[in-house]
């Protein structure tokens, strides 16, 4: 095998904040281990009505409304008092009602605790393809003493970018309750679904875009069914709550700067503008952003090429904002208004219809530029008068100059004034200002962007998220998305250094979110220390760390900067004047020296002569052929013709010479035209010199010597409450609860809807809801039993409930030929994966009770959980990982329903371990081991079997290679599409051997020494997200 060169790992970078942190939440591995403490309910309220303001009523009037409608009920009204209720009905304050709205003007959000499922570094995979060792640091790993790491929430520890399963409601929660992350927030993007079709907003698995609507089409998760009921149970109505409660997150999450973006289509646009002004309030409202899509919809009538972004601020006042710009271009956008050409010789005339479609025809360092008015409306106290060109100009009584007489000198000597139509204009070239910023229009989102063709169902163009995350945020900032999907959010967070925050419901989208980040491949963008302009732009900012160590401190990208040149940089340019003063006399010198050679030389003849190619050009082009550098070359004043003047003026100069013209002319005009061009280069380098610039905030300097890959994230999950048929509710506070509005009143009761007790209702409903699901799984399992993957079905001979509270819901009895053997049951949560929490528990007491069989019923496991369930056997104890069939919780989103084969037990990873002959084989430490992924036995949530599949049939598949039984670290990452790696592969070139990243498309892994952990944890991800794990123990038998 070629080695690689040495100092390959020299020019693979990422980008690390070490000026932020993050709580140390707990690992997957040891939530069982510490004390989560349950947070209580909270809940968020909002004022829904549109404007406050229109409420106000001094006269009192509105106060009897409410006794009105009640005595309406009870009497005929008098005519006066009907009419003051068609008044208030009439001048009613609006607001958009929906289902539900009035019944719940608040939203109750669980901060529920996450834990982390996965470790990941690109950098740590690539130094295992260059054989090279891999340190914890690259996975950003805090590695802690166990007292520490089982002391949840109370640690900072470096901050990682992360990738979240779970409903993004009861995540934000979290996010803002546990991890005090409010406030925090400095850009939100949210794509919520834009149809109500269940078939059209989820991908069922990965790799597979052609979403239908067929059942077996359907995706399975329980997730994702919970969360299009939640969205979808009444419809468009359900939708708006959903986009309410989770606005109000959102809304709680963003700093004061801080800005959201919520991509929607015409058919709900209307809707969710008005939720997002009750929310964030009418003023907060920045823009409507209208972008084109890729293709069109098709539609009966017009054609729809459009989707929308709202844009809110968290306070408008305040909002942070950075113009992204634009080239101009002379044939759209504001760059059509330059209409005229300046020569290098100051020839100055309209563009030819060529000229404007095909800028190469132009003349060599020819310059665009429009011609802005001089004055302003509105009147002014002081007044002059401008000489220009041996003419006069005022203002007129209802205008103004632009700037000061001393400033109107100066734009006219520096050439900047031009006259037509007896008005007077500043001549504003294209490239004083070469850029502008966009508008609320984007027609540029069409093309794919630079992040490739789309990999999931619906999936946001690239340019469309940068363009928001530019406009609004530093690099450092935190961005969050809780509508992952592809992670498009995410990647162009990394892309721009900042860091991200993403959620999904689903596990197909994070499996490829993850995939897209850990193969990504981005330019590095040289950095520079932050200015004073930075820090007091976005003083809490965390920025960005050299990774080389070169700068100390914050830092943020070195981007290109434009100049802005404007009227009043001119116009207040002190330093013209010396150049002005310097230039006067010599010009003033050739000029006289041009009109001695112009009396001298220039004869009638040649005058008539001359006279007779203007003329003959006018007959075969036209007379708007006629430029005024023709005129100036061709009609040469003289004593006895009707030109006013007879010697040119400075302004009368021609640009170029003719043929015909004396020597002595043609010489006196070109020294003439060598020092006009040499006093225009000082004044441009000059007013260059003293301009403003912009900085092209999109457009960093790349380092080409450097490859840059992500940094380091994880894969986190919601830790799910324990389902028990004893819960009691709790209280639940109320967080940022308005004063009660009379037009929500509820059957005319004065109690508050926000007084303690109405926010148990939810909880004592969830509890209720928990003990009805754990009575409805205890009878089908009583009725179905177990099947294994002989299809041999275990039925139970009984099996009753267990309320004591404990984890283990059920127990029961059934016979295996040698007798009856006790089984215990314990069910994974309805919307939620089993968690090794509930595996500790179940197995500890399954084990104190002398159970000989243990059944963990579920409709996903976590893959944490069975690793503790492969790492601590109990011999005495048996037990199993029993799938749940998915259609159970699907009765009502499916045509047909089922009633048999309803607790498959599940199969796992089929992996060897085997040690090859580098190192010697008495030390251990110097021995190299490779795994072997043969096949994984997939549950088929749609046929409800377990299949033996072929490695090719996975998604992909990981190796930690030093398991420590806390969190799984990716140290090698395989999937099966050889494209994967790629784009990085050709970027690193020779840096990695090519034969490393050949195999990280397939089945065998990379060889590797055994860590101090003496375990080898392998993850095989299934084409539907979930996953299965098997761990190995080096020195001894292994599961």
């Amino acid at each position: 095998m070629r080695k690689p060169k040495p100092t390959a790992t020299d020019n693979v970078v990422d980008y690390r904040h070490k000026s932020a942190s993050r709580l140390n939440i707990p690992p997957a591995g040891l939530t069982a281990r510490g004390d989560v403490v349950r947070e209580k309910r909270t809940q968020f309220a909002y004022n829904p009505h549109l404007s406050p303001a229109l409420r106000f009523d001094a006269t009192g009037k509105a106060d009897r409304i409410e006794k009105l409608i009640e005595a309406a009920g009870q009497r005929k009204l008098e005519p006066e008092e009907l009419k003051l209720l068609q008044e208030a009905l009439r001048n009613h304050e609006p607001w958009l009602e929906w289902a539900g709205k009035r019944e719940q003007p608040w939203c109750v959000a669980d901060p529920v605790a996450l834990h982390i499922h996965e470790r990941i570094s690109t950098q740590a995979i690539l130094r295992v393809a260059r054989r090279q060792e891999v340190q914890r640091s690259l996975f950003a790993d805090p590695e802690q003493d166990y007292r520490e790491a089982v002391q949840f929430y109370k640690h900072p520890m470096d901050w990682t970018n992360r990738m979240i399963l779970g409903d993004s409601l009861s995540v934000m929660a979290s996010l803002a309750r546990r991890e005090a992350l409010a406030g925090k927030v400095q850009m939100i993007y949210m794509d919520p679904p834009y149809g109500i079709k269940y078939a059209s907003n989820f991908q069922p698995e990965v790799g597979r875009r052609d979403v239908k609507d067929k059942e077996e089409d359907l995706t399975r998760e329980p997730e994702m069914v919970k969360a299009y009921r939640d969205t979808w149970t009444l419809g468009v109505h359900s939708y708006l709550s959903y986009l309410r409660d989770r606005l109000l997150l959102c809304k709680e999450l963003l700093t004061d700067t801080g800005s959201i973006f919520v991509q929607i289509s015409d058919e709900n646009l209307h809707r969710v503008r008005s939720v997002m002004d009750e929310v964030f309030g009418p003023d907060n409202m920045c823009s409507v952003i209208a972008f084109r899509k890729t293709g069109a919809f098709e539609a009966r009538l017009l054609g729809r090429t459009y989707d929308f972004l709202l844009w809110y601020a968290k306070d408008a006042a305040a909002v942070r904002y950075r113009n992204v710009y634009q080239a101009k271009t002379t044939e759209e956008g504001s760059g059509v208004y330059y209409k005229w050409i300046e020569t290098p010789e100051g020839d100055r005339r309209s563009s030819t219809t060529v000229e404007k479609s095909d800028a190469q025809s132009l003349p060599i360092g020819s310059k665009w530029f429009l011609q802005s008015p001089l004055s302003s409306a509105g009147p002014s106290k002081e007044t002059f008068t401008l000489s220009f060109q041996g003419e006069h100009y005022n203002c007129d009584t209802s205008s103004h100059w632009k700037t000061t007489e001393v400033g109107l000198s100066r734009l006219r000597d520096a050439l900047r004034v031009t006259a037509a139509a007896n008005r007077v204009y500043y001549v504003r070239y294209l490239h004083d200002f070469p850029v502008g910023p966009f508008d609320n229009v984007w027609n540029d989102t069409v093309a794919g962007g630079y992040s490739g063709s789309s990999i999931y169902v619906v999936q946001t163009n690239a340019k469309v998220i940068e363009r928001c995350l530019l406009m609004t945020t530093d690099p450092g900032d935190l961005v969050l998305d809780p509508t992952c999907g592809a992670g498009t959010t995410a990647y162009v967070a990394e892309q721009w250094g900042r860091r991200w925050i993403t959620i999904d419901v689903s596990r197909v989208a994070l499996a490829i979110a993850r995939q897209r980040l850990l193969t990504a491949k981005f330019d590095y963008y040289k950095l520079r220390p932050t200015s004073a302009e930075d820090v007091q732009r976005n003083p809490d900012g965390t920025w960005l760390t050299d990774p080389d160590g070169q700068m100390q401190g914050s830092c943020t990208f070195d981007c290109k900067t434009v100049p802005h040149v404007t009227l009043k940089s001119i116009a207040q340019n002190q330093a013209l004047d010396p150049i002005f003063e310097k230039w006067e006399p010599i010009l003033a010198d050739k000029l006289t020296a041009l009109n001695t050679a112009l009396a001298e030389t220039v004869t009638d003849d040649l005058r008539n002569k001359l006279k007779l190619k203007l003329s003959d050009k006018e007959r075969a082009e036209g007379k708007k052929s006629i430029t005024d550098a023709d005129r100036r070359r061709w009609l040469l004043p003289a004593p006895q013709s009707a030109i006013r003047n007879p010697q040119w003026q400075e302004w009368e100069v021609p640009f170029d010479t003719d043929t015909d013209w004396p020597q002595e002319l043609q010489d006196a005009l070109t020294d003439y035209r060598v020092a006009w061009r040499q006093k225009m280069d000082d004044v441009n380098a000059c007013i260059a010199a003293r301009a403003d610039s912009e900085e092209l905030v999109d457009q960093p300097y790349p380092d080409r010597n450097k490859v840059r890959v992500s940094g380091p994230f994880t894969m986190e999950g919601i830790i799910p409450a324990e389902e028990s048929i004893d819960d009691e509710p709790e209280e639940s506070p109320i967080i940022g609860a308005p004063e009660e509005l009379e037009t929500f009143g509820r059957g005319g009761s004065q109690t508050r809807p926000y007084e303690s007790g109405e926010g148990e209702t939810d909880v004592q409903t969830e509890s209720q809801n928990a003990e009805a699901y754990l009575d409805r799984m205890i009878r089908l399992l009583r009725g179905d039993g177990v099947r294994f993957p002989d299809n041999k079905v275990q039925k139970f001979t009984e099996l009753e409930a267990l309320a004591d509270g404990s984890t283990l819901h059920a127990k029961g009895e059934w016979g295996n030929g040698d007798g009856n053997r006790l089984v215990g049951v314990v069910f994974g949560p309805q919307y939620g994966p089993l968690t090794t929490r509930i595996v500790e528990e179940g197995i500890r007491i399954a084990a104190r009770r002398g159970y000989d069989d243990l059944v963990f019923a579920a409709f996903s496991f976590d893959s944490a959980a069975q690793g503790t369930i492969q790492e601590d056997p109990d011999p005495n104890l048996r037990i199993h990982l029993a799938q749940i069939r998915p259609d159970v919780n699907m009765g009502d989103l499916l045509k047909t329903t089922v009633s048999s084969q309803l607790f498959t037990v599940s199969g796992s990873p089929r992996t060897r371990l085997e040690q090859t002959e580098d190192g010697p084989a008495d030390q251990m430490a110097g021995r190299q081991y490779v795994v072997h992924m043969e096949g994984v036995d997939l549950y088929d949530p749609v046929t409800n079997n377990v299949r033996s599949t072929g490695a090719e049939k996975v998604a992909a598949w990981f190796l930690d290679s030093d398991y420590d039984g806390r969190c799984f670290c990716v140290c090698q990452a395989f999937f099966p599409d050889r494209s994967a790696w790629d784009k990085l592969g050709r970027a690193l070139g020779g840096a990695i051997d090519e034969d490393a990243f050949a195999k990280l498309s397939g089945t065998a892994s990379l060889p590797f020494p055994v860590g101090e952990h003496k375990r080898i944890a392998v993850k095989v991800i299934d084409p539907r997200g979930n996953e299965v794990m098997r761990v190995h123990r080096v020195g001894g038998s292994y599961v």
